[in-house]
């Protein structure tokens, strides 16, 4: 299986994987930079609730991206935003790159 070609990931963006609640609210691990393509476009996504959400940035990234639901992640401009779900999409056998989707809000 092959990878999102490095060549396609023109973006540099950094990713707090959320961790979970803790006692002072939402805890996150430590900032990772990773190279993505970056998409700005509005979308409805559905959240892991249930509830539907409008997304504001599509993240495509390589399959080993950690950026769980929730986490924080902050995009080339600057803004920080959260992510809002986390697709891997791969075709075991075809020559299509395995990636990993993340849409944000």
């Amino acid at each position: 299986m092959t990878r999102v070609p490095p060549s396609l990931l023109r973006h540099r963006i950094g990713v707090e994987p959320y961790l979970g609640d803790g006692a002072y609210g939402p805890t996150y691990g430590p900032l990772v930079e990773h190279p993505a393509l970056v998409g700005e476009a509005v979308r409805m996504a559905r959240a892991t609730d249930g509830r539907e959400v409008t997304s504001t940035v599509q993240i495509i990234a390589a399959p080993a991206l950690d950026c769980p639901p929730g986490s924080r992640v902050t995009l080339p401009g600057g803004r920080t935003t959260t992510a809002i779900t986390n697709a891997s999409h791969t075709a075991p056998g075809l020559p299509v790159p395995a990636s990993t989707e993340v849409m944000c809000e």
